[in-house]
């Protein structure tokens, strides 16, 4: 599971994967801890290359599902809702995706020749269309999920020494030390930071991303969250992770961060099975360049 949260809005887009080459996307009132299930696709989204409007209202996103007429796309679509207002096919897993600029710009991170959109898709005058950063189209996860990380308030502060690389193991690539990622938090910088450790890539009958988070806080006291697919601080300060196909709450209370196991579970999604959903009519159409925000 994991979770893009909006900028400017306390709306967050949950994808649910599982089966492996199933995915649910959920759209999160934080407000409240409601949720909307949206639409399923029968294929793989490669949420790290997917990014919100700042309003949380649209969602540019990267799927496959290895089939004709186009293999892999990019699209844009009104979620919790998939059916797409814009598709761009693009046909490999290189690049994909890309990243909401401003709510009326998006950088696609297509090839030149993969810029034009598929026949019956058009977008409004209103949004600009351009390529992503110097080498549109290449590269897998990353630019587009680093972009977004720096982008939303994470530091880079360890990169690895060494790689361990052996596809016949368990793990196919280990990092020395990890990849850590760091956030502070949005109101007590100087209190408490989430960190991200990406251990390791691919593991045997595992995830992709070998990925564990941590709470350090200013005593220098460290709370290892442990395997966890997704975490981040909510606009209010709470620290917000997801495991197992749980999502948790910790709530920060008049300027402090309870213990880690005061942590609530506030939906859990491990048992959903797929079913066929036909997106409303207002999520088939363009929205209003402008945009008054429900939540905030």
């Amino acid at each position: 599971m994991y979770v893009l949260l909006s900028r400017n809005a306390s709306i967050g887009v949950i994808f649910r994967r599982g089966p492996s080459h199933q995915v649910l996307l959920i759209r999160w009132n934080l407000e409240q801890d409601t949720f909307e299930p949206g639409q399923w696709l029968k294929g793989r989204i490669y949420e790290r290359r997917c990014d919100l409007t700042p309003e949380g209202d649209m969602l540019l996103y990267f799927a496959a599902n290895r089939k004709k007429p186009y293999q892999s796309w990019s699209a844009i679509s009104r979620p919790p809702y998939l059916t797409a207002l814009a598709l761009w096919p693009k046909g490999d897993g290189w690049g994909g995706g890309g990243q909401f600029v401003s709510r009326d710009r998006i950088a696609l991170n297509h090839r030149q020749g993969e810029m034009a959109l598929a026949p019956g898709f058009s977008t409004p005058n209103w949004l600009t269309v351009q390529q992503l950063g110097d080498r549109p189209g290449w590269g897998e996860d990353n630019p587009v999920w680093s972009e977004r990380l720096q982008r939303d308030g994470w530091r880079l502060t360890i990169c690895p020494e060494a790689t361990k690389n052996d596809f016949g193991a368990k793990v196919w690539i280990e990092y020395a030390p990890p990849i850590t990622w760091q956030k502070t938090h949005p109101l007590l910088p100087e209190e408490y930071t989430l960190q991200m450790l990406i251990l390791g890539v691919m593991e045997r009958n595992g995830p992709w991303y070998l990925i564990e988070h941590t709470i350090v806080r200013k005593s220098g006291n460290i709370e290892m969250i442990g395997r966890s697919e997704w975490a981040d601080w909510s606009r209010e300060g709470d620290l917000l992770f997801s495991q197992s196909g749980c999502l948790f709450r910790l709530r920060c209370i008049n300027g402090v961060l309870g213990a880690l196991e005061s942590s609530e579970m506030v939906a859990d999604f491990s048992n959903l099975e797929f079913q066929g959903t036909e997106a409303p009519g207002e999520a088939c159409h363009w929205p209003a360049k402008a945009l008054k925000v429900r939540f905030k």
